[in-house]
This record gives C-alpha cells, structure tokens and sequence, in this order.
C-alpha cells in the first residue's frame, strides 16, 4: 500500500466507522438482536451479539467517496454521512446476496441467514437499505445544502435500482445456456459498477466540482467497478479461500456466468457439457477453464478497465495525496489475494 493511501485510510476509515455505529445505534432491549444482525454482519459483534473484532471488510466504496470529494477539491468530512450510507447500502445487497446464493460464509463467518434465518435475514437487510438513506440525510447535519444533498439522493437512489437490476440478471443468467460477454459486462455494471460509480459521483457533488470533472468521476468509478468485479470473478474460481472468506467452489456450483466462465463455454464443448449436469464437477471444470486461457482472457479485460479508470481520473484532475491515493487504490485492487 503507498504511503499516501495508507495514511490516508488510516484517517478516513475510523471517520466511516464512527458514522454507521452512529446510524446504526440504539438503547431499546426490545432491538438488541434487530441492530445486533446488522452489527454482527459488518464485524462489529459476535453470534452472542457482544463486541467482536471480525473481518469487517476493506470499505473500499465509502473511502472512494472520501477520496474523490478531497481530489475534488472538497472537505472529506462533509462527505462522512454519504460514505456510510454508501457502506450500508453495499451491505444491504451482501445479506440478501448470500440469501440467493444459498452461501453460508461471509468473510470467514457464517452469514447472516445461517444463523439466524433467512426471514430475519431478509429483514436485517430491509433494514440496512433504509438505514442507508437515513446516513445519506445525515449530509445535511455536515452543512451541505439542501439543494446538493438532493442531487446526491438522486444520484443514490439511481443506483439502488441500477444494482438491484444487475443482480436480477446475475441470477437469471445462472439458469440460461448461453450468456455473452457483452450480457455478462451489462449485468456487472448494473450489480457492482453503478454503486461505485455513484460512489465517487456523489464525492464530486459533495465537493461542488465542475460537471465535466463530475462525470469524469463518474467514468472512473464506472470503470473502477467493471475490473473490481471481472477481477473478483477470477478470485471466486481461483483465489484463496482462506484469504477470501468463502469456498472458492461456490461460484461454479451455483453456475454463476462469471467473465471466465462465459469465455469458456464459448470455447469448450466439454465444458457446455460439464454445467449441463445435475452437479458440476468443479476441479475438471477449472482444468477446462485453465486448459484454454479464460483466467488470462478475465484478468486481461480487468487490466483494460483499470487502465480506463486512471485515464477518467487523469481526466477529472485527481489533485493531491488522495489523487495520489485514488490511482493506488486503482492499481492495487486487482492484485488483491492472488
């Protein structure tokens, strides 16, 4: 990590924290295990629901929103109340994903339906999509106007749709022969691009930039996200598990049409063959899948997406250490857990 990216972080993270403990705080005994779920998913308690100190993961899309609103020219603490929000809403999709993809573990844990249901699950996760907007209005207690709180709700609420779109196709293409690249490329923007890119869009409106430099930032999130998730796919077939959290069979046993994998049915009729089975079997599937380049094809296509997100911040002019924090960010989260 560079210097100014770990520095940075070590000042922003705490900041993001302290905003979703703040939101997501209560005295009433009748909701210690409603605000306990939530705590327990992201790291802050146990099963038992006492202090814990879990994997409460990297917060890589609320410290985006940090630090393009100081790039940009902004006060970051202004900001504080988006990125949690952000956070949350981020959180909000993990529950419900786990539910969908019937996943036991998150970040080395048991998820949150595993332990206590998948009906409180749910709800757990309804409640943390509508603790997100409550940290969003939150912006108006940091001094930001009225009128640029309403631009960032809009910008907000855009991407909560955009999300929950691209997760409908990701679990519809598991049940389809065929998915292309360019299907598998319009879900991921919907499913992981679009937060990000609302991410670092409503830093730049927070620090009131310039709408070329705004849409800019929004490009770079955009494309931030794209090789976030074409190189996560990669992790989730060839990553270590131990580092990752979960198993790295999930992925191909719930047929998921990861960029590897939709190059690879294109390529390999054995492998069209392998996910036509009642039960796939996963070590001759990753042999098919190495045997004919598609990690190489997956990871070559998250290269070209980072390299587009360090030309939009070139273009938005990323200012700084926290310019110089956001290329870091850039270079180093496609290289994570090889």
């Amino acid at each position: 990590m560079s210097a100014a990216l770990e520095h940075l972080s070590e000042l922003l993270l705490p900041a993001i924290e302290a905003e979703m403990k703040a939101v997501l705080a209560s005295d009433d005994p009748r909701y210690q295990l409603y605000y306990g779920m939530m705590h327990y998913h992201l790291g802050w308690a146990d099963q038992q629901l006492g202090p814990a100190a879990g994997q409460v993961g990297k917060r890589i899309r609320p410290l985006v929103c940090l630090l393009v609103c100081d790039a940009g020219g902004g006060d970051w603490e202004r900001a504080v109340p988006a990125a949690a929000a952000i956070e949350l809403l981020h959180n909000f999709s993990l529950i419900h994903d786990d539910i969908e993809d019937d996943s036991e573990t998150r970040r080395g844990r048991k998820a949150v339906w595993a332990v206590w249901g998948i009906t409180q699950a749910i709800n757990a996760g309804d409640s943390m999509f509508a603790s997100a907007f409550e940290a969003l209005a939150r912006l108006v207690d940091r001094g930001v106007e009225h009128r640029t709180v309403a631009e960032a709700l809009s910008v907000f609420t855009h991407a909560c749709t955009e999300l929950t779109k691209g997760q409908h196709l990701d679990i519809w293409y598991e049940s389809q022969t065929e998915v292309t690249a360019d299907q598998y490329l319009g879900m991921i923007a919907g499913k992981t691009a679009a937060l990000i890119s609302a991410t670092a869009e409503i830093g730049a409106i927070v620090a009131d930039a310039t709408p070329e430099h705004r849409r800019h930032y929004a490009e770079f999130g955009r494309n931030l996200g794209l090789a976030f998730q074409a190189y996560d796919d990669v992790l989730g077939v060839w990553g270590d598990e131990l580092s990752l959290g979960k198993s790295t069979a999930s992925d191909l046993l719930n047929r998921k049409k990861t960029l590897a994998v939709v190059y690879g049915l294109a390529q390999s009729a054995e492998l069209r063959e392998l996910f036509g089975k009642p039960e796939i079997d996963v070590p001759r599937a990753v042999e098919l899948l190495d045997s004919i380049g598609a990690r190489q094809y997956a990871l070559r296509t998250a290269h070209q997406y980072s390299d587009a997100a360090i030309a939009d911040l070139e273009a938005a002019a990323a200012a700084g250490k926290a310019g110089e924090a956001l290329r870091q960010l850039t270079a180093e989260l496609i290289r994570r857990d090889k």
